[in-house]
């Protein structure tokens, strides 16, 4: 039997190369998003699902949400970032992923996590959706009190 090697060309021309083990994890959460993000030292590619930040948030105040941990660290362009985010909403989507790149860059660099503190990069917002209580109309709003 011959053996049969693989070649680059067996992989698509649009289908990016998996990056080497030498990456750096952080998980982010905000409300009900959930981001995995990993990061290595690159060129300064930005990649969420498998999208572009500008693709994937079309809003300028989430794109510059993701990218304020490097720009805060003046790290812009020197890391290659892949996340995985799932639930929840574009702006918690991306306070997520803020959140996991601020831990990965932590991690990466320990030196980095007093300036990411003191920016508040690697607080995680506690604030969630309240539940709706039985015998109200809403969270907090009750049914129309009638006196008589």
């Amino acid at each position: 039997m011959a053996e049969e090697t693989i070649t680059n060309e067996a992989v698509s021309p649009t289908q990016e190369p998996l990056p080497p083990k030498s990456y750096i994890w952080g998980t982010g959460r905000r409300k009900t998003a959930v981001a995995r993000v990993r990061i290595r030292p690159g060129t300064g590619k930005i990649l969420i699902n498998k999208r572009t930040v500008e693709d994937y948030f079309p809003s300028l105040r989430d794109q510059l949400a993701v990218k304020s941990p490097l720009e805060r660290t003046n790290l812009m362009g020197k890391y290659d970032v892949w996340a995985n985010v799932r639930g929840g909403g574009l702006t918690g989507q991306a306070d997520a992923v803020k959140l996991g790149l601020a831990r990965a860059l932590a991690k990466a660099a320990p030196e980095l996590t007093e300036t990411l503190r003191r920016e508040g990069l690697l607080t995680r917002d506690p604030r969630m959706k309240e539940r709706k209580k039985y015998g109200q109309k809403g969270a907090r709003k009750r049914f129309q009190f009638s006196k008589r």
